[in-house]
């Protein structure tokens, strides 16, 4: 028998066969690309340690810290806030303490359950956003879903693993990390199965099993099959190192807040109550307030809404949240804080026109927004659609400031024809003028109110005059309160480095009284004077004459006022006269 041909073929031949074979079969739809070449060990194991890198949780907040935080950016909702940051709190101050502690085994203690937040309350109200503000403030990664996206996918439960893995990627590949993240899921109640259905639900009650796992404890796969992108990156960190990554994400410490409308929600426990005051020595309830009526809420109700028990149970901490009237909407516009009016800020900015907002005109915004039923995000609707004929036709004019008054909002045409008109130019600066006061009366107002926290964060004394140039920069600039005081904190360090550098290289000892740092800081803020050319003004107002009398009399201190800024050469020609006679 005539011995086989048993020569091994080398890849680049494999290759060339299975491309012609694909070419045959598919013509040119299909074809084989070969995997590059590269060798880059080096940036395998950078990849490989940023996910391996350790993390020290050093958290140090406490709950009353928490609310005061959240206190500044969002309107009422006190009891939400307290449960909310109170279990926050105590949930990353508990990993701090088992993390940190090597006496403490927290798998072997008794009632270690985690304090999963379910969040209930009409939309707008400021769920989503308090959550991003806490996430923040914590500085722990954080991701958000809708639960709806989750029963529209072709399978149960990949989406539900996928928000899990999007906390790696925003704690930039860090597993460690991303292992004390927060995912925050909305729309929960969209998931609960309806109760008009005969038989079950498969659907929502599907994605509420798959929900299970990762709410308690479970290791999630980093590296899935329907994710083509991280396979390629596998088959290609194999084919370099030869080894597969077995990467996982635990949830044990992972905290999962939910929230939805549950608009249906509060008949059913007003059903229940009404059950339990049948009979004598019953006790009556008679809540007409749907907030209060939630505030009643069981897990039986829950459960009778349509979600499954061990789904209830995984969420024992209950923040209800309470609607928005007109006066708490003016509130939420009148923060300075708030994304609604400084996102208008910044659109009228962009094109060079300052937009000033007065009390009655927010008011009027409330108003508006309120009958719309949709809260805070009635807001935006009601803002835009006065504000977008002039957003439209002042770009095309000279106008650079913007008034929006109490008429602009009741009549925007008329308001239009008036502001556009040249003729009523001085009036319409006026009318900007008197609003631009207005709001540094608040901003200052409101610095005032928070005074103390701002100091404590900052480490930064709040005179009269640094509260002053803070609000001024506010009403200056697109900006919210945080920014501002920064932004004073580092002229007033930038004027301390330029006092150091001037006895430093010119040997001669500047200290700026508190008059001068206020006025240069407003010469910063107002007339936009560069901080590189501080030390330049400095030194060509009071050099030469402070090396006189330095030369003349020995002195190397001397104190810098306001006036001496503002005018150098009668403060020097006193000074002379004062030190040389």
């Amino acid at each position: 028998m005539k011995e086989k041909n048993t020569k091994i073929p080398n890849p680049r031949q494999i290759e060339k066969e299975i491309g012609k074979f694909l070419s045959s079969k598919f013509g040119d739809s299909v074809k084989l690309v070969p995997p590059l070449v590269v060798q880059n060990q080096a940036g395998t194991k950078e990849v490989a340690a940023k996910s391996q890198k350790k993390v020290t949780l050093d958290f140090d907040l406490v709950p009353l810290d928490l609310v005061d935080y959240l206190d500044q950016y969002i309107v009422k909702q006190k009891n939400a806030k307290t449960i909310l940051a109170t279990k926050i709190c105590t949930h990353f101050k508990r990993i701090n303490l088992c993390t940190n502690n090597e006496n403490i085994a927290p798998s072997k203690l008794v009632g270690s359950i985690k304090s999963n937040i379910l969040m209930i309350g009409p939309t707008g109200v400021g769920k989503t956003y308090m959550i991003k503000l806490i996430a923040e403030k914590l500085g722990v990664p954080f991701v958000k879903g809708d639960a709806t996206k989750f029963s529209e996918t072709g399978y149960v439960g990949g989406d539900v693993e996928d928000l899990v893995r999007d906390l790696v990627k925003e704690a930039d590949d860090n597993i460690e990390l991303a292992q004390y993240g927060i995912v925050y899921i909305d729309e929960i109640d969209k998931i609960a199965s309806s109760r008009n259905l005969m038989g079950a639900d498969i659907s929502r009650t599907g994605v509420q099993r798959a929900l299970l796992k990762p709410m308690e404890e479970t290791n999630i796969e980093l590296k899935v099959p329907h994710d083509p992108i991280s396979m390629i990156q596998e088959m290609e960190k194999f084919r370099k190192s030869g080894k597969r990554d077995k990467s996982v994400i635990n949830t044990k410490n992972i905290l999962f807040i939910m929230s939805g409308a549950f608009s249906d929600l509060n008949e059913i426990i007003q059903k229940r109550l009404t059950k339990q005051t049948i009979g004598f020595g019953a006790s009556i309830k008679n809540k007409n307030n749907k907030t209060d009526i939630l505030k009643e809420v069981k897990s039986e109700d829950l459960i009778e809404f349509g979600f499954e028990s061990e789904f209830v149970g995984r969420l024992p901490i209950r923040a209800i949240f309470e609607k928005l009237n007109e006066n708490d909407l003016y509130e939420i516009l009148k923060n300075p804080n708030n994304p609604v009016i400084l996102g208008k800020k910044l659109d009228f900015s962009s094109y060079g026109i300052n937009i000033k907002f007065s009390r009655e005109a927010l008011y009027a915004f409330a108003k508006d927004a309120y009958k719309e039923n949709t809260w805070a995000r009635g807001l935006v609707s009601s803002i835009e659609k006065t504000l977008l004929p002039f957003e439209n036709k002042l770009p095309s004019t000279e106008i650079k400031t913007f008034p929006v008054s109490k008429q602009a909002c009741e009549d925007y045409r008329a308001f239009l024809e008036i502001i556009i008109d040249p003729e009523n130019s001085e009036l319409n600066q006026e009318l900007f003028d008197k609003i631009f006061e207005e709001e540094l009366s608040s901003i200052k107002k409101y610095i005032h109110l928070y005074q103390e926290k701002f100091e404590k964060k900052y480490s930064f004394k709040l005179t009269e005059q640094k509260i002053n140039n803070t609000a001024v920069y506010y009403c200056n600039y697109v900006t919210d309160i945080n920014t501002a005081l920064e932004k004073i904190k580092f002229y007033n360090e930038i004027i301390k480095k330029t006092e150091f550098k001037f006895l430093n290289e010119l040997d001669i000892n500047i200290i700026l009284e508190d008059d001068a740092i206020n006025y240069i800081i407003n010469q910063f803020v107002v007339k936009k004077l560069k901080t590189d050319d501080l030390y330049i003004k400095l030194t060509d107002s009071f050099e030469l004459g402070l090396k006189l009398i330095k030369e003349k009399t020995g002195k190397n201190r001397f104190f810098i006022t306001e006036s001496a800024i503002k005018k150098p050469e009668i403060f020097l020609n006193r000074l002379v006269k004062e030190e040389l006679g």
